[in-house]
C-alpha cells in the first residue's frame, strides 16, 4: 500500500500556499523554496518598504534588472496591446487610490487611471529596470503565476514523482492529473464545473477575492481595475485558464476580464472559462472542463 502524501501548508505572499509531494520534503528543500518566494517577494512586492519596485515608487531611476523583469514585462506588453490598455503594469498608484494599498487601508479615494503610454515610462533593457519618474510598479497580473513556476522549479530540481503547487487557487501539477473545481464567484460553497489538470497549470482570478466596500458604501471594489479608468472591471465575474505554465495561465486568467482576453488566450494556445457577472458561463472551443451550465449558457 502506497503512502499518503505530504501536504506542506504555509502562508506566503498575502495568500495560502499548499505544496503536495509524495514523500516529506528534506527541511533544505523546504528553505530553498522560502528562499525562492521571499527573493521574489523582496523584488517585486509593492507592500514591502524594502523591495525593489518600493524603492523605483519613491525615486524612480535605474536598478540592476531581477530576474524575472524580461519574462514578465515582456508579457505585460503582450496584455497591454491586446487589452487596448486595461492592462498595465503601472497600475499600482491606481490600486493605493482604491484603498488597496502596502497599508491595507481600504480606503478608497478618486480613481486614478494608470499612466498611459506606460513603455515610455518603464523600460527593461541592458540589464536595467528603469523608471524615469517615480511611479508604482504592480505585476499582479501574472506575478504570483510566475512564482508558482519558480516554485515548482525548485522542487522537480530536487524532488521526484507528483507534486502540486497551489498558491490560493493558482497552480501547477506534474505527475498524476488532478481534478480542481472552479469555485463560484457568489458562494464558495458551491462550484461550476471541475476541470482535471495534468502536467500543466489552472491560473483563477474572482472579484470576490480582494473586495471591500467603496466610501460611499454603495459600490463594492475589488482588486481587479481597468487601467485606463482606474476603476474595478463591472462585466466579468470570474476566470479561468490553463496552460502549460502558470505565469501564461494567470495572465490570460488576467486579460479575460476585457474583450481582447479570448482573443490572446487563442493566440497562445490557452482553454479557458469565465462567468459573466449576471451568471452567464462562456469558455473556448474545444475547452476540456467539466462545467456545470445551464443550456443557455454561452459557448464563444
Amino acid at each position: 500500500m502506497s503512502a499518503a502524501p505530504d501536504s506542506w501548508r504555509f502562508d506566503a505572499i498575502g495568500t495560502t500556499w499548499e505544496i503536495v509531494t509524495e514523500h516529506r520534503l528534506p527541511a533544505t528543500v523546504r528553505d530553498e523554496v522560502a528562499a525562492r518566494i521571499d527573493d521574489f517577494d523582496r523584488e517585486w512586492s509593492r507592500f514591502r518598504t524594502d523591495s525593489v519596485v518600493s524603492a523605483l515608487a519613491r525615486t524612480g531611476g535605474a536598478v540592476p534588472a531581477p530576474p524575472d523583469a524580461v519574462p514578465m514585462l515582456e508579457a505585460l506588453a503582450a496584455l497591454s496591446a491586446a487589452t487596448a490598455g486595461a492592462v498595465n503594469p503601472l497600475v499600482g498608484g491606481s490600486l493605493d487610490a482604491l484603498g488597496y494599498d502596502a497599508a491595507y487601508t481600504l480606503r478608497d479615494r478618486e480613481p486614478a487611471p494608470a499612466p498611459a503610454g506606460w513603455q515610455q515610462l518603464l523600460t527593461w533593457r541592458d540589464g536595467l529596470l528603469a523608471l524615469s519618474e517615480p511611479t508604482t510598479i504592480d505585476v499582479g497580473a501574472l506575478g504570483k503565476g510566475r512564482l508558482v513556476d519558480l516554485v515548482l522549479g525548485t522542487l522537480t530540481s530536487t524532488v521526484t514523482g507528483d507534486i502540486t503547487v497551489d498558491a490560493g487557487g493558482d497552480l501547477a501539477v506534474r505527475g498524476r492529473p488532478q481534478r480542481i473545481g472552479l469555485e463560484h464567484p457568489f458562494d464558495p460553497r458551491r462550484a461550476i464545473g471541475v476541470w482535471e489538470v495534468t502536467d500543466a497549470a489552472l491560473c483563477a482570478s474572482a472579484v470576490n477575492r480582494r473586495s471591500w466596500p467603496s466610501a460611499t458604501g454603495s459600490t463594492t471594489l475589488h482588486h481587479v481595475l481597468d487601467a485606463r479608468t482606474g476603476q474595478p472591471v463591472r462585466a466579468i465575474a470570474a476566470t479561468w485558464a490553463v496552460a502549460a505554465d502558470a505565469m501564461t495561465a494567470d495572465a490570460v486568467a488576467t486579460a479575460l476580464f476585457f474583450d481582447g482576453g479570448p482573443r490572446l488566450a487563442h493566440e497562445w494556445g490557452v482553454e479557458w472559462v469565465r462567468m459573466t457577472t449576471d451568471g452567464r458561463v462562456e469558455w473556448s472551443p474545444g475547452c476540456r472542463a467539466d462545467l456545470f451550465v445551464r443550456p443557455n449558457s454561452l459557448e464563444q
